[in-house]
C-alpha cells in the first residue's frame, strides 16, 4: 500500500469517529432539550405579592433559550422586553410577553407551532416575577 492510499484511509476514518462522535454528542444533547421542556411546569404567579421592580429571568433548555425583563408597579406587570430567545422555529412564539401583559397572568395559550418556545418564554418570565417575592 503506497503513501497515498495510507492518507486518503487514515482521512476516511478520522471522518467517520468524527461523524460518529457529533452524532453521538447531538443526540445527547435533544435528549436533555426534551427533558428540559418536560420539566417545564408554569405556576400561577400572585401578582399581589411581587414588589414594584424590574425583575430578569431566564430559562435554558438547549436548544431553546430566552431571557426577559420584567416590569412591575402597583402590582401590576407593565412591560416585558424578550432580550434574547435562541430558538429554531419558535420565532412565532415572540407574542407571548404581549399576552401575559394583556392577561396579566401567565395563564395565556402557548403558540401552535413554537409551543416548546412559549413554554421557555413563559418559564423566564415567571422566574422573573419570582425574584420579586
Amino acid at each position: 500500500m503506497n503513501i497515498n492510499k495510507k492518507i486518503v484511509l487514515i482521512l476516511v476514518s478520522l471522518c467517520i469517529v468524527a461523524g460518529i462522535f457529533l452524532g453521538v454528542n447531538y443526540l445527547i444533547n435533544l435528549q436533555k432539550y426534551k427533558n428540559a421542556i418536560k420539566a417545564i411546569s408554569i405556576g400561577n404567579v400572585n401578582l399581589s405579592k411581587i414588589s414594584d421592580g424590574t425583575y430578569s429571568g431566564s430559562y435554558d433548555a438547549y436548544i431553546i433559550a430566552a431571557d426577559v425583563s420584567v416590569a412591575v408597579n402597583n402590582h401590576k406587570i407593565t412591560d416585558i422586553k424578550l432580550l434574547r430567545h435562541k430558538n429554531e422555529r419558535g420565532q412565532r412564539a415572540e407574542v407571548i410577553p404581549q399576552r401575559v401583559l394583556a392577561a396579566q397572568s401567565l395563564a395565556v395559550d402557548t403558540v401552535s407551532g413554537a409551543t416548546n418556545s412559549s413554554k421557555v418564554i413563559l418559564k423566564s418570565i415567571e422566574n422573573a416575577l419570582e425574584k420579586g417575592k
